[in-house]
């Protein structure tokens, strides 16, 4: 089994900073991408930034330039330090991992539990 576990979420006003992390966890073999999606309250699910195991990046518009993803491979953890927040950032963020559990060529999707981000303006 894999667990992704994420912490680092909470309350902070406009124009502050937040550092998410997630850890993952289990019978992992290898991790190609992990990410950070969020949702906001009657909204669907987003694309916030996602890392490869080479470590390129890839970022949603609104948060560019404030929002930087980052990865430990030898920790099997992804960070994203967020600055700069604003209230259209409040959401749960979801840590996002796509990974091998062996050594055959099957990938498997694995979702954090969430972590609630408010930003009070």
């Amino acid at each position: 089994q894999v667990q992704l576990v994420e912490s680092g979420g909470g309350l902070v006003q406009a124009g502050g900073s937040l550092r998410l992390s997630c850890a993952a966890s289990g019978s992992i073999f290898s991790i190609n991408a992990m990410g950070w999606y969020r949702q906001a309250p009657g909204k669907e699910r987003e694309l916030v930034a996602t890392i490869t195991s080479g470590g390129s990046t890839n970022y949603a518009e609104a948060v560019k330039g404030r929002f930087t993803i980052s990865r430990d491979n030898a920790k099997n953890t992804v960070y994203l330090q967020m600055n700069s927040l604003e209230p259209e950032d409040t959401a749960v963020y979801y840590c996002y991992a796509r990974l091998r559990r062996d050594w055959t060529l099957v990938y498997y999707d694995y979702w954090g539990q969430g972590t609630q981000v408010t930003v009070s303006s």
